[in-house]
C-alpha cells in the first residue's frame, strides 16, 4: 500500500526552494482534486466537480 499524507501531494525543488502542488485545485471550491484513470478524469471529493481528460489524437 502506498504511503499517504500531505507530503505526497507536493514536490520540492531543492535548487530553487520552491514547493509545487502535484495535483490540480478545483475551480469551483478550491480543494485538491484526485486523478482517476478509468476513465481518465479529475474529480473533486468536496463539491463533486468532474473534468474528463481528452487524449490528443494525431
Amino acid at each position: 500500500m502506498p504511503e499517504k499524507g500531505a507530503w505526497t501531494l507536493y514536490e520540492y525543488d531543492y535548487k530553487t526552494g520552491a514547493i509545487k502542488l502535484k495535483n490540480r485545485k478545483c475551480p469551483r471550491c478550491g480543494k485538491i482534486m484526485a486523478r482517476h484513470n478509468n476513465p481518465p478524469r479529475w474529480a473533486c471529493g468536496g463539491c463533486g466537480y468532474m473534468e474528463y481528460i481528452r487524449e490528443k489524437k494525431g
